[in-house]
């Protein structure tokens, strides 16, 4: 059950960036400094550039889902 779980607080951003929208969480209280910016794409072999303020990539740390925040924030690593 959803409820359970603590919430998350976060302000979503949206960034265009030659020709994409890249959708930026700067995530607040127990994970404040985590700043997490994601694209969607319109298939997974779409080409695009890499903005010079991204950072690393951490598609596949499951540390950074919002669930996972919840239960084990940023600020507690």
């Amino acid at each position: 059950k959803l409820d359970k779980f603590p919430s998350i607080s976060k302000t979503r951003y949206q960034v265009e960036n030659k020709g994409h929208t890249w959708e930026i969480d700067e995530f607040h209280d127990v994970n404040t400094g985590l700043v997490i910016a994601e694209i969607e794409l319109g298939h997974e072999d779409e080409a695009f550039d890499l903005p010079s303020w991204l950072g690393e990539e951490v598609t596949e740390d499951m540390r950074y889902l919002n669930s996972n925040l919840a239960i084990h924030p940023f600020s507690k690593w």
